[in-house]
């Protein structure tokens, strides 16, 4: 049996994992999944460079530091390599982020911003999600402007 939802989420949309070293990452994860990589994106706003594996419905997204004072930098120095977030594709990413916030949720970003992928993105911090960092993502082709 299966429950739907009631908030906007739709479905899981990538799983990020922070490398040191991206080409050994997808190396491994080639290996791994049977594929490679679909795409390499630099995101300077977030100093990463990220690159996108398709499984099935789901994304793996590799994300390293482009420079060291990256926040994947400085998650690799205090937890080393690994799961970074979880990334949940939602309908309308401003309202998922007013509803979280009014249900007490600490956000990262009050406004979603540009992200790799052509997603705008926007994360709920891990001490308001148990332990969890959790981002929110939209394509940026489905933003109604308003």
């Amino acid at each position: 049996m299966f429950f739907v939802c009631e908030m906007s989420v739709k479905k899981l949309e990538h799983i990020g994992i922070a490398v040191a070293d991206l080409d050994a990452a997808e190396a491994l994860f080639t290996k791994l999944l049977g594929c490679k990589p679909y795409k390499r994106e630099s995101v300077e706003s977030e100093h990463v460079i990220t690159s996108f594996f398709q499984v099935g419905d789901v994304k793996i997204e590799l994300l390293a530091a482009s420079n060291p004072q990256s926040t994947i930098a400085n998650f690799i120095e205090k937890r080393g390599e690994g799961l970074h977030h979880l990334a949940f594709e939602v309908d309308d990413i401003k309202t998922s982020l007013e509803e979280k916030s009014n249900e007490g949720f600490k956000l990262i970003h009050g406004e979603p911003k540009d992200g790799a992928d052509n997603k705008q993105i926007a994360f709920l911090h891990p001490k308001s999600t148990g332990g969890v960092l959790t981002e929110f993502c939209q394509d940026k082709n489905e933003i109604v402007l308003g």
